[in-house]
């Protein structure tokens, strides 16, 4: 039988764990991304993100597991790993009394690039910082230094873009002019590992994985990320919506309540539970209650709950 030969995975990870003093912060990391796939990291601050990102491009050695990165050993070959990884970081670290062109060309030197020059005209040019070219990093808005932070990871052509949490801080144009520089990338086949907290941005990635306590806690796309849950939901209409949180809060098969403007939403695992609850309540006369698709945000409230109920 005949076909196309299936690609293998650009991160193909096993079992990666690592620890600071008493502290385990990646527990038994799996994962795989493909050619060209965004894939999205989520989880509460300290879950591991990052650490799992920096094992992942050679930045890190794990304590234990394996696996490659482009084809290299995440252990033994971590020199030829960073060669062909851009890392944006989350905190701005470029130089802020060079201008724009100043910085990247710096890199280019750190990469030793023959063609330097022509390098640096196409990522300008690429990322819409001619005009701002002679500007100090110091002097441009956030948008702006996150355009030059892409524009730096992409300097030297890299196979793969590792992003941690790269649009805090940013306002919402610059993040969806950020995150449709990204999807070309991708279309271009560049594969791109992205941290974030922001849920609009989760859902823009083909594949996700949540972490909690270094653990990862569910995986694959933001449609079976949610359905996997299981969640039932309830949009709930009231004259007191904020009383009637506090009472919906002890009821049997409430998880969530939340007040989105006039309304609440209220989630919960057990469907049955929650359905005779509701029924109880809409009996009283005082609410009202409309059936609700959860979303990501609250599949991602319930696994930081389910996984906070869990521990020691």
């Amino acid at each position: 039988m005949t076909g196309a030969a299936v690609q293998a995975p650009v991160i193909d990870v096993h079992g990666l764990n690592k620890s600071f003093g008493a502290k385990h912060v990646v527990r038994d990391l799996s994962l795989q991304v493909n050619r060209g796939e965004i894939y999205g990291f989520l989880g509460p601050n300290g879950s591991g993100k990052t650490t799992s990102i920096r094992m992942i491009c050679g930045l890190l050695t794990p304590d234990s597991g394996n696996g490659t990165c482009l084809g290299y050993d995440v252990v033994k070959q971590t020199a030829a790993i960073k060669r062909e990884v851009g890392y944006m970081t989350q905190r701005f670290s470029l130089w802020e009394d060079l201008t724009i062109r100043e910085n990247l060309d710096f890199i280019g030197r750190m990469y030793d690039m023959a063609d330097r020059r022509h390098a640096v005209d196409a990522s300008i040019a690429r990322l819409n910082l001619t005009d701002r070219q002679n500007q100090l990093a110091g002097d441009l808005s956030g948008g702006w230094k996150q355009r030059l932070a892409l524009a730096a990871c992409m300097l030297h052509h890299p196979k793969l873009l590792l992003l941690d949490e790269p649009t805090a801080g940013v306002d919402p144009k610059a993040r969806r002019d950020f995150w449709d520089e990204i999807n070309q990338l991708a279309a271009d086949g560049i594969t791109v590992l992205v941290s974030t907290h922001y849920m609009d941005e989760a859902e823009r990635c083909h594949r996700l994985a949540y972490l909690a306590d270094g653990r990862l806690l569910a995986a694959g796309t933001a449609a079976q990320v949610v359905a996997g849950q299981a969640l039932t939901g309830y949009t709930v209409s009231a004259a007191q919506p904020q009383e009637l949180a506090k009472r919906l809060r002890r009821l049997p098969g409430i998880e969530q309540v939340t007040a989105f403007g006039a309304t609440l939403h209220v989630i919960g695992r057990d469907a049955a539970a929650l359905t005779a609850t509701a029924q109880a309540q809409m009996a009283q006369g005082d609410s009202r209650w409309e059936p609700l698709a959860p979303g990501l945000e609250d599949v991602f409230v319930s696994l930081m709950q389910t996984n906070d109920e869990g521990r020691p």
